[in-house]
């Protein structure tokens, strides 16, 4: 393929309909929006959820539950997903995040006891269970909490 053959793909390049521009487009005169009634008008329409004086679903369902504002999320990390590191590494939040353990950091770290690590290593994070900790020091290794 040269650069003179390239072509954008099949119905990749829509041309937009151009409303209220003359009978013979099919969409002139009244611009596709019918004849009054509110949906015809400048600025019609009704808001988002509205039906039209009928409650609308999201008052009709029941409200249940709690959404704590203050909640803290924290990017789980398995003790399995450590065993790609070399033996004495320092595990940070950073190196988790470049390697791609984790995607985001959200507010912190936390290390869970699943799988078995077999190196040894210096593991830095927000949290830690306890098994998690058993196990790093099981295997030789050091934990810190940041």
């Amino acid at each position: 393929m040269k650069l003179h053959e390239l072509k954008p793909a099949e119905g990749s390049r829509k041309v937009r309909n151009r409303v209220g521009r003359g009978t013979g487009s099919g969409n002139g005169k009244t611009a596709g929006k019918g004849h009054k009634g509110q949906n015809a008008r400048s600025g019609g329409g009704v808001r988002l959820g509205f039906e039209g004086g009928q409650t609308p679903l999201f008052r009709r369902l029941p409200k249940r539950g709690f959404t704590n504002i203050g909640r803290k999320e924290y990017a789980i990390v398995n003790l399995d997903a450590l065993n790609r590191f070399e033996d004495g590494t320092e595990v940070t939040a950073e190196l988790l995040l470049e390697t791609g353990v984790i995607s985001k950091l959200n507010n912190g770290v936390k290390v869970l006891a699943n799988g078995t690590l077999e190196k040894k290593l210096t593991v830095k994070a927000t949290k830690f269970s306890s098994a998690a900790v058993a196990a790093i020091e099981a295997a030789g290794g050091k934990t810190e909490v940041i």
